[in-house]
């Protein structure tokens, strides 16, 4: 139900650009590393829809999990089959607001420091987060930025013993969205 309550929201501000300020883009951009002492394991999606509302700062995403793309087949094989489980649970969401909207000044050009907070939804676990960024101004362009760990447990994602040593337990994450207004 939450998830469709999420989906439903990304759609409704994706489809409501002319009534409201509304930023979108579905080719955004994010990197997924971990640093393990075996092997450095990094995906890389380009196949991120998100929205930015200007005037009330709201933030979706929606990523699609089958898109992340692995250097090795294998690796991307078990990060849909026995990791992510992309088969029953096909997209992770954030739903948020930035936190400091007032400190930006969304008619001038430049790079604003935010904070965005929300629920960021992993498999079947959702978490609130609250995580510094950039928003940029640039005529009718925003761009997002930004990088944060993550907790694999805290997302019901779990690593067999076997692989501990390949897999670390946080995962750096690299946001990085160019949305357009609508």
């Amino acid at each position: 139900m939450k998830k469709q309550l999420i989906t439903s929201t990304l759609l409704i501000l994706l489809s409501a650009g002319l009534m409201a300020q509304n930023y979108v883009t579905r080719n955004g951009y994010i990197r997924f590393y971990s640093e393990a002492p075996l092997e450095n394991i990094e995906a890389i999606n380009r196949q991120v829809s998100s929205a930015l509302n200007i005037e009330t700062g709201e933030f979706v995403f929606r990523v699609l999990m089958r898109s992340f793309n692995f250097e090795k087949a294998l690796m991307q094989e078990h990060f849909n089959e026995n990791y992510v489980e992309s088969h029953e649970y096909p997209n992770a969401t954030f739903q948020g607001s930035i936190a400091n909207l007032s400190d930006v000044d969304l008619t001038k050009n430049g790079t604003y420091n935010i904070t965005v907070d929300g629920e960021l939804t992993i498999k079947n676990a959702t978490n609130k987060i609250s995580q510094p960024g950039t928003l940029t101004i640039a005529g009718d362009q925003i761009t997002g930025k930004s990088v944060f760990t993550i907790k694999l447990a805290d997302y019901n994602i779990s690593i067999p013993s076997a692989v501990s040593r390949n897999i670390s337990e946080e995962i750096e994450i690299t946001v990085d969205v160019s949305l357009k207004k609508m």
